[in-house]
């Protein structure tokens, strides 16, 4: 959890900012031992003076609100822009009603929201904005409750994953780096992925040109070879 929080400096935009999980032992234990991690994870040096400003004032407003526990706080660093890595808790009550706990943290701090039970996970779930990834952390004693939140999963979302971490992305087919608004501004695109290719593509209608102006790969007889659509029909 803490490498994926840190790595880049938390700049990888599916770091896991926010934890949603149900209060109790496993969850504590979870916090103590995340908290000690944090206390030895290295500073890194964030990619502008304005990208570390934001962060220090995101983390300034955990610290200064009345709502988040700070539970550890790693090495300041001695560099310039060094990203002190940051864990902090609050209850779910605290954070549906509060909007600054709401804001996300670019960076590599992380917001454990503490809930009574499954259900307010859920209900927690279903106030977020829309967000890259969601993670289930379960095993098999886990589907039921899992079963319920995924709808909700998928309608905040863009990509669903289980026992992981956010920030493996892999760049193949099936992978989808966006997520309903404000995640992206589109969410039928990605922006890894080889579906990303729509995203930075413009199309462009040839209407009535001789095939002397044509692009090679549209002119009559396919020339170029290339898999397209004639007429709606798949030509090799």
């Amino acid at each position: 959890f803490v490498g994926s929080l840190n790595m880049g400096a938390g700049q990888f935009c599916t770091n896991p900012g926010l934890v949603i999980a149900v209060k109790g032992e496993a969850l504590d234990a979870f916090v103590a031992s995340a908290g000690e991690a944090v206390k030895g994870a290295a500073a890194q040096t964030m990619l502008t003076p304005g990208i570390h400003e934001a962060y220090t004032q995101g983390v300034d407003g955990l610290v200064a609100s009345s709502h988040a526990r700070e539970v550890a706080r790693g090495p300041a660093g001695d560099g310039p822009n060094a990203c002190q890595v940051g864990l902090f808790v609050a209850s779910a009550e605290d954070f549906l009603t509060d909007e600054a706990l709401q804001a996300e943290v670019f960076g590599a701090t992380s917001l454990v929201v503490e809930c009574a039970d499954q259900a307010e996970v859920k209900r927690v779930a279903e106030h977020l904005e829309g967000q890259l990834t969601a993670t289930l952390q379960m095993d098999d004693g886990d589907l039921e409750a899992a079963r319920g939140l995924l709808p909700v999963l998928e309608r905040r979302a863009g990509r669903v994953m289980a026992n992981g971490w956010p920030t493996g992305v892999e760049v193949c087919h099936a992978m989808v780096h966006g997520g309903p608004y404000p995640a992206t501004s589109d969410s039928r695109t990605t922006s890894v992925g080889s579906a990303a290719i729509h995203r930075f593509l413009r199309p462009v209608c040839y209407q009535n040109l001789p095939q002397g102006l044509l692009p090679e790969a549209l002119r009559d007889g396919n020339p170029a070879g290339v898999s397209r659509l004639v007429d709606g029909k798949r030509e090799a």
